[in-house]
């Protein structure tokens, strides 16, 4: 028997994948109980409404998603380097951004409450990845502006993907990306340079 916590947690995880795969405003609750084999008396009692429960589940990705790009971009390691791995980590391409999506779902982006949510990821990645550039030694402008064209790759590169069914397209828009950012007339490797 599953505690009320396990309960829970079946229903998020449930509701985050069919988001991902349908969209909120494709998906019911019934629709993400039965995925989560979790009785009906727990997704009331956890997820009073379909708002509640979409609050909790994209919640959830936003807060997984921000912590993976924590993990890639903050630390000791030279910080263009840090960016290059949030730029190259592994991503399944052709499934898309799991947030990303939730930008073109008009149930998400009609309701203040889902779409502050995914805002803030938004502005929340813009300030982790502007934050590891200014230790390059960017100004703020210059680092901001930068961020913005790592985040937009990333984005861009699902969309490449998912419209071509090509993973290598995401592949390579980080690539070229990457050579801009790296790239230099004398052949060192500014990856490797210290903060």
């Amino acid at each position: 028997m599953s505690t009320p916590t396990d309960a829970r947690d079946r229903l998020v995880a449930a509701a985050q994948e069919m988001f991902a795969a349908r969209g909120v405003g494709a998906t019911s609750p019934r629709q993400v109980l039965a995925a989560s084999g979790v009785g009906q008396g727990s997704l009331y009692h956890h997820f009073p409404t379909k708002h509640d429960l979409a609050a909790a589940a994209v919640g959830a990705t936003v807060e997984s998603a921000l912590a993976a790009a924590r993990r890639d971009l903050e630390g000791t390691t030279p910080a263009l380097g840090r960016v290059v791995a949030y730029l190259e980590r592994p991503r399944d391409a052709l499934a898309g951004c799991k947030i990303g999506r939730l930008t073109s779902d008009q149930a998400v982006m009609d309701d203040d409450g889902l779409r502050d949510v995914v805002t803030a990821y938004f502005v929340r990645l813009l300030d982790v990845v502007a934050a590891t550039l200014r230790e390059t030694g960017l100004p703020d402008d210059a680092a901001r502006d930068r961020a913005h064209a790592a985040v937009a790759i990333v984005q861009g590169g699902y969309v490449l993907a998912r419209a071509t069914g090509d993973p290598d397209a995401m592949r390579a828009a980080v690539r070229g990306f990457v050579t801009l950012l790296t790239d230099r007339p004398d052949g060192t490797d500014p990856t490797e340079e210290t903060a």
